[in-house]
């Protein structure tokens, strides 16, 4: 029986998601792997103008969503009733504490909250429900994920790069794609995530991929990519991963066990110029 992920996003521009229809994501809809469902945030609205944001509080340019409009339409998805918190002076954390089991994961896309990483779409992969807020404007109100976390709610505010967009439906379909494509059998050969960038405890960059013909306009693969010798092949493009990830990411090899690498990770590491004596690789012109 296929165990299926229910998703639910809320935005101003529902139909922005059709997009989602088409490929491998479309076809996991198909089969039953996905149920995900569009809401109008403007559908909870009660002024004639279906207004969704108001100017920001002391000033400035912008507008900015208004909590009363976001919480009437959570409070349905998430089944619950409204209350009265005690406020905090302190300002809003990602923390999330005391959650109640059976509700969805609620995530905002958010340009100053932490950065989404693979970790954080394996773990999501494993989720049954996930509900996605997309903000618009100058962002949503920040009462909103402190109000939430605060009723039990699994609330996550995440970035996906050092950039600002016109709205979380685009940050909210990276996601999907990221975390979705983990699910079991949401891919049609599951071994084409084993070795991609960032999967794994010691993660690197992928190495680089090649076709036929073997020549192209006067470009050639390496060779040991046609020697037929698995065991070359394999060490050729474990050692391509770990230069190209020195190179475009260091701080990925920064963060790599030493104990768990091999003679010969360790070995192409040294003649990059890494020390790799201690716990982590270390730069030796560092």
């Amino acid at each position: 029986m296929v165990e299926t992920m229910k998703i639910d996003i809320v935005s101003v521009f529902p139909e922005y998601f059709e997009a989602l229809n088409v490929g491998l994501f479309g076809k996991a809809i198909e089969r039953g792997l996905l149920d995900v469902k569009t809401h109008d945030l403007r559908d909870w609205t009660h002024d004639v103008h279906h207004s969704v944001d108001d100017t920001p509080v002391g000033g400035g340019a912008g507008m900015v969503m208004k909590p009363e409009v976001w919480a009437e339409c959570l409070d349905d998805l998430l089944g619950l009733k409204p209350v009265e918190i005690n406020d905090e002076d302190n300002p809003a954390t990602f923390a999330t504490t005391h959650q109640v089991a059976d509700r969805p994961v609620l995530i905002f896309p958010n340009p100053s909250a932490p950065l989404f990483t693979q970790r954080d779409a394996t773990e999501l992969s494993h989720t049954s429900h996930l509900l996605f807020g997309c903000g618009r404007y100058e962002g949503y109100d920040a009462r909103i994920p402190r109000y939430y976390r605060a009723q039990g709610v699994d609330v996550r505010e995440y970035s996906i790069g050092d950039y600002v967009l016109n709205g979380g439906e685009v940050a909210v379909s990276v996601m999907l794609e990221a975390i979705t494509r983990l699910m079991p059998g949401f891919m049609g050969n599951p071994d084409s995530i084993v070795e991609e960038s960032y999967t794994g405890q010691n993660a690197l960059l992928e190495h680089y991929q090649y076709t036929k013909p073997a020549v192209w306009r006067g470009m050639g693969v390496p060779d040991v990519l046609t020697s037929g010798d698995h065991g070359k092949v394999d060490r050729f493009r474990r050692d391509e991963a770990i230069a190209h990830t020195a190179q475009l990411r260091p701080d990925l090899i920064q963060q790599l066990d030493c104990k768990s690498l091999d003679k010969a990770d360790r070995k192409t590491l040294m003649s990059l110029g890494w020390e790799v004596s201690g716990p982590h690789p270390r730069k030796l012109d560092d």
